[in-house]
């Protein structure tokens, strides 16, 4: 643990090195060496960003994994909040390999792996039951993307991905923004470019626990949750959304108000059970589409940390680790089941055949814009 210090003195030593303010010493413990990899052709690498209050967090562009975020709880210690690995090899072959990853060119699910657009139908990878999942086997998690650091509290992710590339239609230019401010706030600044018209829906799958990674690390059952949303989308036997979009009124999936995620996930409401827990896609009350809206808010009561979701789409799947094994991963961190919460921005499950949703097709001329912000914070 590190006590929640500025560490300006450090930046002034930092050596700009191949477009990466990578520096020795940093409070995540993470080489560089460990993740410089040349994967066809293209270079993997480690990229720090901190801010003016000290913290912290540390991504790599295979696949623009974030591995670490160092920020304080209530006592001011810094703890990494968010589930990774610590060498480029153990993020390539994760037993999750959509840990805290970039997810494309469609998060979530889409039925069958199949989908119609103007008329033509469309196959993808099947990787999840009878279902194409996530961009399927050599999504966007899978990638080297070209990075350029342009600042200590900013890299620049870009990845041109091809037509036909795991089915999909279309070349589509896309860039990702990360940037770590003095708010403790992580924004994910989207926007992607196509010359066919394709279906893009672009999300980040940060796995996060707030009390700090540990072995193992501790279950998030005890996070106090709210999510602002009326209405989720509910799900068949293989996560597919029915088409419905339902009152979370009444039901488990209401989390309007705070609750813990302990307090009903074992209830036996068929949702729950479909899911082994939260996997669900929640309408966010929005007053105008595409505006930046609160989404949700976690907090871990023990250490006081908090995280707040803000987003410019229309929903946000909360997805409780469920399937998690136990494996090993930062600094030998452990992450069993139910370790860590995700709130993943998207447009909503299977939406490509699903005519009422709301469309995730983009159109030669368009430019697909994405803002997401996950803001940290203390609650004594």
């Amino acid at each position: 643990m590190h006590t929640f210090t500025s560490h300006k003195k450090i930046t002034t030593d930092i050596k700009i090195m191949n477009n990466t303010f990578y520096y020795e010493n940093n409070l995540c413990g993470l080489k560089r060496t460990d993740f410089q990899k040349n994967i066809g052709g293209k270079e993997t690498d480690l990229f720090i960003l901190t801010n003016d209050n000290g913290a912290e967090m540390a991504i790599t562009n295979y696949g623009g994994a974030i591995l670490a975020i160092m920020v304080p709880d209530k006592n001011g210690k810094l703890a990494n909040v968010v589930q990774g690995h610590d060498n480029i090899e153990s993020v390539i072959n994760s037993p999750e390999v959509f840990l805290s990853t970039l997810i494309g060119r469609y998060g979530n699910r889409i039925a069958k792996g199949k989908f119609q657009l103007d008329g033509k139908e469309y196959k993808l990878t099947i990787n999840n039951g009878p279902n194409s999942l996530h961009g399927g086997p050599t999504g966007y998690h899978a990638r080297v993307w070209d990075a350029q650091q342009t600042s200590k509290q900013s890299v620049t992710l870009h990845y041109l991905s091809e037509d036909g590339e795991e089915g999909f239609p279309g070349n589509l230019d896309i860039t990702v923004v990360y940037t770590f401010t003095n708010q403790n706030e992580l924004v994910l600044t989207y926007t992607a470019t196509t010359d066919k018209r394709t279906i893009v829906n672009l999300t980040h799958h940060a796995f996060f626990s707030l009390s700090g990674l540990a072995t193992p690390t501790a279950s998030v059952e005890n996070n106090i949750v709210t999510i602002n949303a009326d209405f989720y989308t509910p799900i068949d036997e293989v996560s597919i959304t029915t088409g419905e979009i339902l009152k979370v009124e009444g039901t488990p999936m209401d989390f309007r108000t705070p609750h813990t995620i302990g307090s009903r996930i074992n209830e036996p409401f068929q949702q729950l059970v479909y899911g082994a827990g939260y996997d669900h896609n929640y309408v966010i009350n929005k007053q105008e589409a595409g505006t930046l809206t609160f989404a949700a808010k976690c907090v871990e009561p023990i250490s006081g940390r908090t995280l707040e979701v803000y987003t410019t789409e229309p929903g946000v799947q909360v997805y409780t680790a469920n399937w998690h094994s136990g494996f090993a991963g930062w600094h030998g961190a452990t992450f069993p089941a139910r370790s860590a919460i995700c709130f993943e921005a998207q447009h909503f499950p299977d939406t490509p055949n699903k005519g009422h949703f709301p469309s995730a097709a983009l159109n030669p001329g368009e430019v697909y814009h994405q803002v997401t912000v996950y803001k940290f914070g203390i609650e004594q």
